[in-house]
């Protein structure tokens, strides 16, 4: 009996030990575009940061790659079908797995992140496919569908959040009336709750947990709302009105030291909200019509917002404690912004490339180059990985050395 017994022990801790595993975020930790970067290069060549090495296999797609364990996962469409791409760190292919007819309408390809737990991978289509994949097996361990199950309702341009993992709960907003935002058991796909929000649509968002002393709370953004939901039981506890002209919010929203940021496109701009001390309610302190960046994201680095606008085209840096504007400039077009070493970097949506300093006196770049290679819109947000940036444009993923 001593060696059975011996044998369950050692199974049930590699169980343990399996479903503990950090799941991968978009946009790095807490979805904020802030990345840290030994021996960041202060400057890069006139011809830009050395190109590493660049994949050009992809198919169609704007998802961003996302990092676990020595390898690089990303998602593409080819001939119609989503792939999920495995990669080494030098850009070699390893697998590839495919998941399901993607998203073919206007603006074909991938919309979501893969999101990456131990040996599974959660995938979702622009249909709106979820999938837990067995990355050993390359069979799928569940599949759910957002409208043949859930009862939720496509969007103009799909199904684009990236998945949320906390623990074994998955969130998901299928946008439906009655399982409009849902927390799934990410090992069986088994509901844990289902949340009626508003009943609106979902809104391109992927969400925010916020983990405050006296309880979880999840941010997400349905078509003319921001929803705060305790991310235990699956209640609302608060709306926030936030519509702009298309129901597009995919900027996931911004949190630090009880302030909430929340801003979207098409000249609706941004609101900052004070979170009550348990999280069960929301008052606004500003608002700024100028900072409405569409798909760009933002980055808050030493008590300023940076990032873009959309009907107002310039680059912003914005006060967080009283929403005052430092300063405004189109120098370069709008874009994605992300952050290292409180340096920004950011990706027009013309393919230009840059490094600037996050200082509120004045909008700095320090250098810029035209990302040349790859199809398509510049619409990818980029990642930093073990001092790589890996930007993604359309068909190809390049990777830039930005470390010494």
């Amino acid at each position: 009996m001593r060696p059975l017994f011996v044998f369950l022990i050692l199974f049930i801790s590699l169980s343990i030990h399996a479903n503990s595993q950090d799941a991968t975020q978009w946009r790095g930790t807490n979805s904020s575009g802030i990345y840290t970067v030994e021996k960041l290069l202060p400057q890069w060549t006139v011809e830009g940061p050395h190109i590493l090495w660049s994949y050009a296999s992809l198919g169609q797609g704007y998802s961003s790659p996302a990092f676990a364990y020595n390898k690089i996962y990303i998602n593409g469409m080819v001939d119609g079908q989503a792939v999920l791409f495995v990669l080494d760190q030098n850009g070699k292919e390893l697998q590839q797995f495919k998941y399901g007819k993607e998203f073919d309408e206007s603006y074909s390809g991938v919309r979501s992140t893969p999101t990456i737990v131990g040996n599974l991978a959660y995938l979702l289509t622009g249909h709106g496919k979820l999938t837990c994949l067995d990355l050993k097996t390359g069979k799928p361990v569940w599949v759910k569908d957002f409208i043949a199950q859930f009862e939720g309702v496509n969007i103009t341009w799909g199904y684009t959040e990236s998945i949320l993992v906390d623990g074994d709960k998955l969130y998901c907003t299928p946008g439906g009336k009655k399982n409009n935002v849902m927390a799934l058991n990410r090992l069986t796909g088994e509901p844990i709750w289902s949340c009626p929000g508003l009943g609106e649509l979902s809104a391109y968002c992927s969400p925010l947990l916020i983990k405050l002393p006296t309880r979880q709370l999840l941010i997400t953004h349905t078509a003319s709302h921001v929803l705060g939901i305790d991310a235990t039981t699956g209640k609302l506890l608060w709306s926030f009105e936030h519509p702009n002209q298309w129901a597009v919010h995919p900027n996931t929203p911004i949190y630090s030291d009880g302030g909430l940021f929340v801003f979207s496109g098409y000249g609706q701009g941004g609101e900052k909200l004070k979170l009550s001390a348990d999280g069960s309610s929301v008052t606004k302190e500003w608002e700024i019509k100028s900072f409405d960046s569409r798909i760009g994201g933002a980055v808050l680095i030493d008590g300023y917002l940076y990032g873009s606008g959309d009907k107002d085209r310039s680059w912003q840096c914005i006060d967080w404690k009283t929403g005052a504007q430092k300063y405004t400039s189109t120098e370069v077009t709008k874009g994605v912004a992300i952050a290292a070493n409180k340096m920004l970097i950011g990706y027009s949506e013309k393919g230009e490339l840059f490094l600037a300093d996050a200082n509120p006196s004045a909008f700095k770049v320090i250098s810029k180059t035209k990302v040349a290679l790859g199809t398509e819109q510049h619409w990818a947000h980029p990642v930093i990985n073990n001092g790589v940036l890996y930007v993604r444009h359309g068909n190809t993923l390049i990777a830039y050395q930005i470390s010494e």
